[in-house]
């Protein structure tokens, strides 16, 4: 029989904003080139890890509808292995509070979070590069949420530097529409050539997310919340989507507009936060 040993405190995976983003291009391999800037949320999944020294892997939670062999938590949790070549195990729960398929990140945090309380946990003695690295071959969001800071993101939203945003507070609307990445990254009507742009220009408030036409023809739902938001305030789509966002300098401004939401969307309200839970809780291991 296994020897468990279980950490007490669950750890954060935080959601994110994209508070724009463009494609400049296209690499041969056919993934995008991106400019965006990330900002963690307090809003956040909960993962549990039981430690086992049998080498399984194993998920439960709240999220049925991802088939095991697909989620990004247990790939994590193999690939950490095959790199460190540990021969310990877990048992992990993930408590879902992110939407799937809202453009928050929420699978990519979740393999972040799963890789870096596991290398602490398993004592395999990654650096944070190493574990961005291998974070990266599971999806372009896992470094951001690896490295835990705000971020302006290059590349295919790898190469990141950090960024002191203002920590606002956001109202999310989610339209009960999950979004699929592939679909909109693979639109032909998608913008692939938008003109570089510098953080001065995201300052002046010169940038936009190149997603959202293509959204908002693929998913009349979430055209119809980005214009029930715009008619209030600033709205935005986080990431391809499907969520729906706008920054708000108090929370009762955010909270005003959440008592008026259709019945039929999600809303949250909360805070941006430039630096991620996930490193907190890691120093109190």
């Amino acid at each position: 029989m296994s020897q468990v040993r279980g950490a007490p405190e669950p750890w954060p995976a935080p959601a994110k904003i994209n508070h724009f983003l463009h494609v400049t291009g296209r690499r041969d391999d056919g993934y995008h080139l991106l400019q965006t800037v990330f900002q963690f949320l307090q809003l956040a999944d909960e993962l549990q890890f039981d430690i086992t020294d049998d080498g399984r892997i194993t998920r439960a939670g709240n999220y049925g509808q991802v088939q095991e062999q697909d989620d990004l938590v247990v790939r994590a949790a193999q690939r950490l292995q095959a790199l460190t070549g540990s021969a310990k195990g877990a048992a992990i729960r993930v408590d879902k509070k992110i939407p799937i398929g809202g453009g928050l990140g929420g699978g990519s945090s979740d393999a972040a979070t799963t890789l870096v309380a596991l290398n602490c946990l398993w004592d395999t003695g990654l650096t944070t590069d190493q574990l961005a690295e291998a974070g990266l071959a599971l999806g372009a969001d896992v470094p951001v949420f690896v490295r835990g800071f705000a971020a302006w993101g290059e590349g295919v939203g790898e190469q990141l530097q950090p960024v002191a945003l203002p920590e606002h507070w956001n109202l999310l609307i989610y339209p009960n529409a999950p979004v699929a990445t592939a679909q909109v990254f693979n639109a032909p009507a998608l913008e692939r050539a938008t003109p570089r742009v510098t953080p001065d220009d995201f300052r002046q408030g010169k940038c936009h997310n190149d997603c959202e036409p293509v959204v908002r023809q693929l998913y009349p739902e979430v055209a119809a919340t980005l214009d029930w938001l715009n008619a209030r305030a600033k709205a935005r789509l986080s990431g391809t989507g499907a969520t729906v966002f706008a920054t708000f300098a108090q929370r009762r401004q955010a909270v005003r507009l959440l008592q008026e939401l259709p019945a039929k969307w999600q809303g949250f309200v909360t805070r941006g936060c430039n630096r991620s839970p996930l490193g907190d809780r890691l120093a109190r291991e």
